[in-house]
């Protein structure tokens, strides 16, 4: 099997690295967007995931996650209490789904959208595009690995 990559953001007053650290392992849920939810039932055990700081000052790439668990029901599109809670959502068609994701590396420094914008090597990467605002997305090996290093990660796809 090979391995795959991928970017999810997150906002960070929402669920943050330092918060998946803190926890170790978590179900990435509340994905409400049919495009982003196909890539996640893409996602196979043991991909790993660039984790993305959203709507911050600055946005960016905080760390990397890996999938341990794939795609399965999210929980909260059946719970009427939840902000997530889809009526149309059925315990036997589902629509939504999440995958669980461990903690591997937090980055000392956030590498910012900047940063990766001005980084030729970048170029193509959906993150970087204009009007790029998908959640979830697959990110090129040959990427994570620039971004990895724009990072000085302790992580290495090679």
């Amino acid at each position: 099997m090979t391995r795959r990559y991928w970017l999810m953001k997150s906002e960070p007053d929402v669920f943050s690295i330092e918060d998946l650290a803190a926890k170790d392992f978590e179900e990435w849920d509340g994905v409400r967007n049919y495009q982003a939810r196909n890539f996640m039932r893409d996602m196979k055990k043991g991909d790993l995931v660039l984790f993305y700081h959203s709507n911050a000052k600055p946005p960016g790439v905080a760390g990397v996650a890996e999938i341990a668990a794939e795609a399965h029901p999210d929980r909260t599109q059946f719970d009427p209490k939840s902000e997530y809670y889809d009526p149309k959502s059925t315990q036997d068609e589902p629509r939504w789904d999440v995958v669980t994701v461990k903690h591997v590396e937090t980055f000392d420094e956030l590498v910012s959208l900047a940063t990766l914008k001005g980084a030729a090597e970048l170029e193509g990467m959906h993150v970087v595009r204009k009007g790029s605002r998908l959640s979830v997305t697959p990110v090129d090996q040959e990427h994570f690995q620039a971004v990895l290093e724009l990072a000085k990660a302790k992580t290495s796809v090679r």
